[in-house]
């Protein structure tokens, strides 16, 4: 049994402008260095250019990404008997949550350009139209789980 302390959770305070709490999640993703007012002007801005893109609140648009995207299985690696196993496991809904904001970050910052505003308004507008790397990076979680179904009777 472990010796640990379980982490307390710590409850999120929602963005000033925009009152969500989505969006303050998607600051600290995007925060580097401690500059939290670098990280909120990028999405400031990134939602801005969604709004005049789409003419729809980007809030919703967002709101759709993250559903576009959150898994609702993935693969935990577990060791029994000197074997390791990739053991399918359901998602929560706070982890699934954080998994879609961690992948819309990282692939944002892997589009091509120089503007960190406009490739995260391009990698939100796309996921949310259902056609990007991080819709990519979900099916692939899906599909590593349907494969090592058979394991399944390993979970927790």
């Amino acid at each position: 049994m472990s010796r640990r302390n379980i982490s307390k959770k710590y409850s999120i305070v929602p963005d000033p402008i925009y009152n969500s709490i989505l969006i303050s999640m998607l600051i600290t993703r995007i925060l580097k260095n401690g500059k939290k007012e670098m990280a909120q002007k990028i999405i400031y801005k990134s939602l801005d250019i969604i709004n005049n893109k789409t003419k729809k609140e980007p809030l919703l648009i967002l709101e759709k990404a993250i559903l576009n995207i959150t898994p609702l299985i993935e693969v935990k690696i577990k060791r029994i008997g000197g074997s390791i196993y990739q053991v399918p496991i359901e998602v929560k809904a706070y982890r699934g949550i954080n998994l879609a904001l961690r992948w819309i970050v990282i692939y944002a910052i892997q589009r091509i350009g120089n503007n960190m505003i406009i490739k995260l308004a391009n990698e939100i507008i796309d996921t949310a139209n259902g056609n990007s790397n991080s819709i990519r990076k979900k099916e692939q979680t899906h599909k590593i789980a349907e494969a090592n179904k058979a394991f399944i009777h390993y979970r927790y």
